[in-house]
């Protein structure tokens, strides 16, 4: 009996198949077919073209708008096929022609272009071979009108426990959903940052507060959706979710202290990316990253200090960037009491001046040239030290007081001039005394 459905089935799809192929119909819709993929191609390159859009050219780098452009231009093509299709696909229908192959073709130009979304927008491998095996078949049962039947399928399969039934469409719904927003959640969360830092007419604190406004929006976003789709009614999930987040708060104050103290840093840019600052406990470091729960400070020998937003704003902080880039440093050196103060004061300032990172010249405030002056007298020598203004902060790959250190060793070598060091004279009494042994 099984042999015959199967052996009748074929028969006849296999007369249908020769009818369709000796019909002048199918001939005719091929055509149409054939000149709509040209013209859709004519026509997409001619969007492209005046939209300043190449498609053999490369990615712009520098905006992420201009990358989006980009890979929009390449699913131009399959979009322009699919109007093109359907409006034959409507006219055949109202003049009452065989339209068989057309629905055929506007299947295949959906998948095509579903197909170039994944191959533009979808960078990782696992998530593309996902779309490509699950997303596209799914698709194709939908446009052949199948999917409904299996869903009918999949829902007779359940399980009860207690009043809850799950169903095994509920189950793969939850679980393909899950995937496909949490995978757009997070390449939505990194372009949508990208294009607000990317606005250069806003400071970085205020593109930083939209990035921040923008990630938890997004999240919120997608919590929500995903609840929706799980089937748990939001209404009575208000009620709950109040109790709950009181609950919530007060367990978890340092991190929402934390959240609204990062809010607080971004608004009155009181610190912003690229700051130099200096913590109560002594620890430096340039700020390089703002999060939700903690700020990123690279130190000059390359470790990261997680830092607590909630730090900046509650202990004392040294913001050494903060207004003005520029700071003043000094140098200590000591030189003999036989040295000639005046003269040698001339000196160290040409050599320091000359340093490419100092600031100097006549252009320059007099206060902000390099300066040298005596600033005690010691035990061994005069201690003399050299001030001098320099952009960014003396340490690390921007070290410049080693720099000076040398050069002036060097010049006080060069000059004659002695560095003094610590010495002592000894003065014997009684030179005798030790000579001719003890007197009786």
């Amino acid at each position: 009996m099984d042999k015959e459905f199967f052996v009748s089935h074929f028969n006849a799809i296999w007369e249908t198949t020769q009818t369709a192929l000796n019909s002048e119909a199918t001939y005719i819709q091929a055509g149409i077919i054939i000149a709509i993929y040209l013209a859709a191609y004519w026509i997409s390159s001619k969007i492209i073209k005046s939209n300043a859009v190449s498609a053999s050219s490369a990615p712009s780098e520098e905006h992420p708008v201009g990358q989006l452009l980009y890979r929009l231009s390449h699913i131009v093509y399959p979009i322009v096929a699919i109007i093109l299709v359907r409006l034959a696909l409507e006219f055949g229908e109202n003049g009452g022609y065989p339209v068989w192959l057309m629905k055929v073709a506007l299947t295949l130009a959906v998948l095509l272009f579903f197909y170039s979304i994944i191959k533009e927008f979808v960078s990782s491998h696992a998530m593309s071979m996902i779309f490509t095996w699950v997303g596209l078949p799914i698709l194709l049962l939908h446009l052949l009108g199948v999917l409904p039947s299996i869903i009918t399928a999949l829902e007779e399969i359940s399980l009860s426990i207690g009043n809850i039934t799950v169903t095994l469409y509920g189950l793969v719904r939850v679980l393909f959903f899950g995937v496909l927003l949490f995978w757009l959640g997070r390449a939505s969360n990194s372009v949508g940052k990208d294009i607000i830092r990317n606005q250069q007419s806003l400071d970085i604190s205020t593109r930083e507060v939209f990035t921040k406004l923008f990630e938890v929006g997004l999240f919120c976003i997608v919590f929500i959706l995903l609840l929706n789709i799980m089937g748990i009614n939001l209404t009575a999930l208000a009620v709950f979710g109040g109790a709950v987040g009181v609950g919530l708060g007060l367990g978890l104050q340092s991190i929402a202290s934390n959240f609204i103290s990062g809010i607080i840093i971004l608004l009155d840019k009181s610190l912003t990316v690229g700051d130099f600052v200096e913590l109560e406990d002594g620890r430096m470091g340039f700020v390089r990253q703002f999060n939700m729960r903690h700020a990123v400070l690279e130190t000059y020998d390359g470790k990261d200090i997680l830092v607590p937003n909630e730090t900046f704003i509650s202990s004392l902080l040294i913001n050494w960037t903060h207004k003005d880039p520029k700071q003043r440093y000094r140098v200590d050196f000591s030189v003999a009491y036989s040295t000639d103060v005046r003269a040698m004061v001339e000196i160290i300032k040409e050599v320091v001046a000359e340093h490419p990172q100092v600031i100097s010249g006549p252009d320059v405030p007099f206060e902000e040239r390099p300066d040298c002056e005596i600033d005690s007298f010691g035990d061994n020598g005069i201690n003399m030290f050299v001030e001098f203004w320099m952009d960014g902060v003396d340490d690390g790959r921007n070290r410049v007081g080693g720099d000076l250190l040398l050069t002036i060793l060097e010049t006080l070598k060069e000059h004659g001039i002695a560095i003094p060091f610590p010495q002592r004279e000894v003065t014997v009494l009684n030179e005798g005394f030790g000579k001719g042994g003890a007197k009786a």
